[in-house]
């Protein structure tokens, strides 16, 4: 049942306080609760696409083929998604705070280990091991910030928060660099080694932090005032009247729905993409010419950080627009076309970093839009968090076939230009995918 919503007729409760209190409100949950997160998530990040770094010294010191290394890569995604959903059912039951701590810990301590692997087997090992652990922490975060903020300011809060993508890259390249350049022969053990030591052990201070910061939800939060909470929760209120009514079922009638599919479908394809980019950056600057590991990490932060600020204008544009599908597929599309011009240019270094740069902010982008309606679309729902991690279950599974794809076309062909073809591709379909998803248009109505 879809239900026309006229904004003038049914306004948030939000604006029964004065405009500069409201804005004052929203922006000190924001600078209490999403700083904190955006730091959880460049270093969760980060531990996941260190390997793509690590590959340029540890592929040659363990003798691992592209193809051990795609795999490796990719099996992380396999461990997340098995635990993904009862990780988020567990955070509806005991909390935020709890549910983040012990994410952050384990994963911590697993990402340090990774710099004990020594076979092709352990490789795996550790890896899925640093999916399980990790499991729940980005659906979770995207549950927990709709529990905040009300759909229209949805998409620039959950922006904000996913330019951890892009500042974890422009952080990683040069940390990587360095750390692989100058820290190796310390303590015995090799650049790739400490890399991965330097990179995830921070996780566990942060796992510290988020238990003494945190507040579970509204309702907790001693910072707040109580007229503040009341404020929160009425234009939460007002979400769940004007979106909840379809979905206010169990579990199962959620992931009955077409579009729940649909969205997992063009998430997949931009998972795809992401990781395309994620873990091959370094090898595709190696080959247009970047020679040293210490330059490779320095123009990787090219792209990441022009990307993390295009995130944020092009997030906070589709909020001012109330428009998701269109933003995403656009953006869909000219990542793919910049990815299909890669292997044309794959030479010209200034070239090649263009054409990354372009990439990497509109396919990166593509996450949080995609996000930003579906958090619209379950908004309450009494199974939202279950049906969020099912979503990004099913999505996340490109990130085991991209990394997976591409290191097997690349033992195959020798070059990554396959690869890179097939992102294209998928892409173009994922844009597709997102403009047939016009039942999700409710908050635009």
């Amino acid at each position: 049942m879809s239900r026309k919503i006229a904004l003038h007729a049914d306004m948030p409760a939000e604006t029964k306080v004065p405009d500069d209190a409201n804005r004052a409100l929203y922006l000190k949950v924001a600078l209490r609760l999403v700083p904190l997160l955006i730091v959880c998530y460049v270093v969760a990040y980060l531990d996941r696409i260190n390997v793509g770094f690590a590959k340029l010294q540890m592929q040659d010191a363990l003798g691992f083929s592209d193809a051990v290394y795609g795999l490796g890569a990719g099996i992380f995604f396999i461990g997340y998604v098995l635990f993904e959903v009862p990780s988020n059912l567990l955070l509806q039951r005991i909390g935020a705070r709890k549910t983040i701590t012990r994410i952050m810990v384990l994963w911590g301590i697993t990402g340090c280990a990774m710099a004990t692997v020594s076979s092709p087997t352990a490789f795996y090992l550790l890896r899925f091991l640093l999916g399980v652990f990790e499991a729940g922490f980005f659906p979770g975060v995207v549950y927990y910030l709709s529990q905040w903020f009300p759909r229209h300011r949805r998409g620039q809060i959950l922006g904000l928060f996913m330019t951890g993508f892009p500042i974890a890259g422009m952080i990683g390249g040069p940390v990587s660099g360095w750390a692989m350049s100058h820290l190796g022969g310390v303590a015995g053990l090799a650049g790739w080694q400490w890399l991965y030591i330097v990179e995830a052990a921070p996780a566990v201070l942060l796992g510290i932090v988020t238990w003494f910061t945190l507040s579970d939800d509204i309702g907790r939060a001693k910072w707040l005032t109580e007229p503040e909470r009341d404020t929160l929760r009425r234009a939460l209120r007002v979400d769940g009247q004007d979106l909840g009514a379809q979905h206010a079922g169990k579990l199962r009638q959620v992931i009955s729905d077409p579009k729940v599919y649909l969205m997992s479908f063009a998430y997949f394809t931009f998972i795809c993409g992401t990781y395309a980019l994620s873990f091959w950056l370094p090898t595709v600057l190696k080959s247009a010419g970047a020679t040293s590991v210490e330059r490779i990490g320095w123009l990787s932060a090219i792209p990441y950080g022009i990307a993390a600020v295009g995130m944020v204008l092009i997030c906070r544009h589709s909020d001012r627009n109330l428009e998701r599908r269109w933003h995403g597929a656009l953006a869909a599309l000219t990542g793919a076309i910049a990815l299909s011009l890669l292997p044309l240019l794959e030479h010209d270094l200034t070239t090649t970093i263009v054409l990354l740069t372009i990439a990497s902010t509109t396919v990166f982008v593509t996450i949080p839009l995609l996000w930003s309606l579906a958090s619209d679309y379950f908004a309450g729902s009494s199974a939202a968090a279950a049906a969020i991690a099912f979503v990004n279950s099913l999505g996340l599974l490109g990130g085991f076939a991209s990394p997976f794809a591409m290191g097997w076309l690349k033992t195959l062909s020798g070059s990554l230009n396959s690869g890179l073809y097939l992102m294209t591709t998928l892409l173009a379909l994922g844009a597709c995918g997102m403009l047939a998803m016009r039942g999700t248009r409710r908050i635009h109505e």
